[in-house]
């Protein structure tokens, strides 16, 4: 693991800004050190010489004090900064998801990029409050230090200078285990949120068939996995921190023992070799802490290179044939409120599709299970990769951002905790509430739009779930009337009573302009359609 990672200073200003002010800060306190360790020398020796060292003592509790303040500033300092670039890190993951699109999404754990971005990034506190302040102080304050040493009494400065290199050696070598160990410690922690979110998810489907007991067993012996991980993070945390105090003791008590044996030669006088000894401790501080720190900040490192991943991904060549988004309309008004033509498109093995979707029209789309419906949609909205051709407005719909051009309304409702209101105006910066009632109209979903919805849209049976996932359809086409309508199986859970006051509805809407894609099994679609599109068989 690098001691800073390049692309954490690309990917978030804030860190820049922190080395910055952690370089400032690290070259005033060597300069503190130096200072006290001088100014306790000159008391020291001033009082056994019987000199009046009130002055010195006021210095040095000044200087004391001011260090203090160092501290806490570079603390604060480090913890606003994990705070900002934990913000940045996720406002750039989201764009990068978004970039990559929903296909790309649903092939990863989304439990687990949800731990990386929020508790992982959560323990960046330790890595920017206390790592990287050491490391800064390590570069700065250690050579400086030796320095010191080294011309006021060349022969403790060599022997720190000897001793110093083991340190970081052994803090390599334990770091590369440690490295391994909390690797897995991280996945194993994915894994568990993965599989408890997949287990609440279907927790009816279980307990249907009498297996939620295997599934929580299965949770239980993940936790297990990820408690013995963590001892064996916590243990090479203490032999880590054992290594790094004993050889910086050993190497301290060698230039002790020096300085003691010269001192009583009469080699060395007692000023130069008690502010040596005061020194000598002060070199090697820092670097012990980081061996000290690195352990504390491991998981919010191991967060970010996940997100780093991620964003590469984004910008790297998994992308780089794709052209830049196109804004919706950029083209003009006319050239924006075009047809879909779609030519030759084919998802995976599945047969080609064509057809032209007219505004003003309803175009719908048959054919048995498995035929293709919801790929075809599923490609047309970014989230498959497709082969052929599809146009909206002369423009490749690879080139658009989905939520530009599209108002779309899948087989699952997708609803979110909150209103109906907030569910029905979702992405939608100022929502108007008598918009959201006539989409909920439109949609044949007499609801209350303040009624509170729980986690998934709990609270509402599936066939008004299927009303509101409509409604937010029609509502994000009446904004921009020069979207296209795609409807996968929006009456599935519907009655037919109902069904038929949708399907008018969806008429009423394409006689006013609207481009309309329907996919529905329900034969009674072919009375509100203009074209129809048959997949798999003939019809």
């Amino acid at each position: 693991m690098k001691p800073v990672d390049p692309r954490l200073l690309r990917y978030a200003g804030a860190a820049r800004v922190f080395l910055a002010a952690s370089a400032l800060i690290g070259v005033v306190q060597t300069a503190v050190v130096i200072a006290f360790a001088w100014l306790l020398t000159d008391a020291v020796t001033g009082a056994l010489a019987g000199r009046d060292v009130s002055g010195s003592l006021v210095a040095l509790l000044l200087v004391a004090l001011l260090r203090g303040v160092l501290i806490a500033a570079s603390d604060a300092a480090g913890t606003r900064a994990a705070a900002k670039t934990g913000m940045q890190l996720r406002a750039a993951l989201i764009r990068a998801v978004g970039r990559l699109g929903p296909g790309w999404l649903a092939q990863r754990n989304q439990a687990g990029l949800a731990i990386t971005a929020g508790h992982g990034l959560e323990a960046l506190d330790s890595y920017f409050a206390r790592y990287i302040p050491q490391l800064v102080m390590t570069a700065i304050a250690t050579p400086v230090l030796l320095a010191v040493m080294w011309w006021f009494d060349w022969e403790s400065g060599l022997i720190a200078a000897v001793t110093l290199p083991l340190i970081p050696l052994f803090l390599i070598l334990i770091g590369i285990a440690t490295r391994t160990v909390q690797q897995r410690q991280w996945k194993t922690l994915q894994q568990l949120a993965a599989r408890f979110a997949d287990t609440v998810q279907g927790l009816a489907t279980l307990r249907l068939f009498g297996r939620e007991r295997r599934a929580a067993d299965r949770i239980e012996a993940t936790s297990d996995d990820y408690r013995r991980e963590t001892m064996k993070v916590l243990r090479f945390s203490f032999l880590s921190g054992f290594s790094m105090e004993l050889l910086a003791s050993l190497a301290v008590a060698l230039i002790a023992v020096a300085v003691g044996f010269r001192l009583l030669s009469g080699d060395l006088s007692l000023e130069i070799g008690l502010f040596v000894l005061l020194l000598a401790p002060e070199a090697f501080l820092p670097i012990r802490q980081v061996g000290v720190q690195f352990h504390a900040a491991a998981e919010g490192v191991a967060a970010t290179e996940d997100i780093f991943a991620v964003l590469d991904e984004a910008a790297g060549p998994a992308t780089a044939d794709r052209a830049p988004d196109v804004a919706f309309g950029s083209a003009g008004p006319e050239r924006g409120r075009g047809a879909l033509v779609v030519d030759g498109l084919r998802v995976r093995d599945l047969p080609p599709v064509s057809f032209t979707a007219e505004p003003g029209t309803i175009t719908l789309v048959e054919g048995p299970s498995g035929s293709g419906k919801t790929s075809l949609l599923a490609a047309l909205r970014g989230a498959v990769p497709f082969e052929g051709t599809a146009a909206f407005g002369g423009l490749d719909v690879r080139t658009l951002s989905p939520a530009d051009w599209t108002a779309w309304a899948g087989q699952r409702p997708g609803l979110l905790q909150g209103t109906i209101a907030q569910n029905v105006a979702l992405g939608d910066p100022a929502p108007d509430d008598a918009a959201v009632r006539a989409a909920l109209a439109a949609a044949c979903a007499d609801l209350d739009p303040d009624l509170a919805l729980g986690v998934q849209g709990c609270g509402l049976s599936g066939g008004q779930a299927q009303r509101v996932a409509v409604a937010r359809a029609l509502h994000r086409h009446a904004a921009d009337p020069r979207r296209v309508l795609l409807l996968d199986e929006p009456s599935s859970a519907l009655d037919p009573e109902t069904e038929a006051r949708l399907w008018r509805s969806l008429r009423e809407r394409a006689d006013a302009g609207a481009a309309v894609l329907l996919v529905s099994h329900r034969r009674s679609a072919r009375d509100i359609a203009d074209q129809v599109v048959a997949l798999g068989v003939n019809v």
